[in-house]
């Protein structure tokens, strides 16, 4: 019986898709295995690329839409439409997307969701009567003003004036109008695909968090926690609801919280959703080893991130998992996890190690593949 592999992971960021790493690892493999089977299986946990992971296993379709990125310039975002069920699956990083922005322009205290809510009012009028949101690879942090503008809230200063863009802004939030809010948001089921259980505020907040990879320093962090805890003053006062310590409040700069303040939706852990919805348990059942990855695993990863969500449905089955990183944290472990391994072994500025990011995976795949089959293999916790 020839070698099974089931390669699982989400992209790793800037530097290849979830297609591109499922191909890598599985071109690693067979040039240590030629006869393995194979099975790539794309993955996403609520970020980046789950719109198009949904839409090819559901068999659906991707609308364009022309929408306005983080900062306010025009592009075309899409979202994913599946006709039979009138669902709309929205990825909040088509429009407000961190990988949208060069490095060089980012600016998390003035970045704006509102491209993400030109997505979502783009659906409502396809009809849409389920929306599955994916949060996730923003690069904004206020907490759902400018996707909920872009829907009819008005989010107001003390004199009655909109705020500009962005969570720096928040910090002058007096009022919340939501007589404007589309109605149709009522009238439809919204599932949030999160791959975070992080609370709004403080040390394990989304500006403390997630605030650095969104180019924040540490005063920009502080300026804007506090500006997340004037929204949450302000928008639970006037809603007469508590969104501050729900768990994935913190999703996406606060948009977590931003749709369980405005709306019924419903968060669902990012892997579950989508492992589900592409059929995973089945190509895992029976498989030798599952490969999976994304660029960075860390304590973070533990929280329902792709790697460990996977590991965990895999060891269920009694199917060891390996994950592949570009960056691994040392002394990570895992019970479900048989090894993590760093894809490059040598010292590389970043932008060259984003560049040969397929190459090193694929060598990576090949080399433990090698390990594996020949009984070599010794390890813990980490490669």
């Amino acid at each position: 019986m020839s070698l099974r592999i089931v390669c699982v992971p989400d992209s790793f960021k800037e530097s290849m898709t979830a297609v591109q790493a499922a191909a890598a690892m599985a071109r690693g493999i067979r040039r240590a295995v030629p006869d393995a089977d194979c099975v790539e299986v794309p993955m996403a946990d609520g970020g980046e690329g789950t719109c198009r992971t949904l839409v090819a296993a559901l068999q659906g379709v991707s609308v364009p839409v022309p929408c306005h990125d983080a900062l306010g310039r025009p592009i075309v975002g899409e979202f994913g439409w599946v006709a039979d069920r009138r669902l709309a699956i929205v990825e909040v990083a088509a429009g407000a997307g961190l990988e949208l922005v060069p490095t060089h322009l980012r600016d998390v205290r003035t970045a704006s969701s509102f491209g993400a809510g030109e997505l979502l009012r783009a659906a409502l009028d396809a009809g849409a009567s389920e929306l599955l949101v994916g949060l996730g690879g923003t690069a904004t942090n206020d907490a759902g003003a400018g996707l909920f503008s872009a829907l009819g809230v008005r989010f107001l200063d003390s004199a009655g004036e909109p705020l500009p863009s962005g969570g720096e802004a928040l910090a002058r939030l007096a009022s919340v109008d939501c007589a404007g809010l589309d109605p149709r948001l009522a009238a439809v089921r919204i599932e949030l695909a999160s791959d975070v259980t992080n609370p709004l505020l403080g040390p394990s907040g989304a500006s403390v968090v997630y605030g650095p990879q969104k180019g924040a320093d540490a005063a920009a962090v502080t300026e804007l926690d506090a500006a997340l805890t004037c929204w949450a003053d302000v928008v639970e006062s006037s809603l007469g609801v508590s969104v501050r310590d729900r768990a994935g409040a913190g999703a996406a700069g606060g948009l977590g919280a931003a749709f369980l303040a405005f709306t019924g939706a419903e968060l669902v852990p990012g892997v579950e959703l989508v492992s589900r919805a592409i059929g995973l348990a089945e190509h895992i059942v029976g498989a030798d080893y599952v490969f999976t990855g994304e660029g960075s695993v860390d304590a973070q990863s533990l929280a329902g991130k792709v790697p460990h969500g996977l590991a965990a449905l895999a060891a269920a089955v009694g199917v060891p998992t390996v994950v592949f990183a570009g960056r691994v944290e040392p002394g990570l472990s895992s019970a479900d996890v048989l090894a993590y391994v760093p894809i490059s072994g040598t010292v590389a500025d970043l932008p060259a190690a984003l560049a040969a990011g397929e190459w090193n995976l694929e060598l990576a795949a090949e080399r433990v593949t090698r390990e594996l089959v020949s009984g070599r293999a010794r390890w813990t916790e980490t490669l």
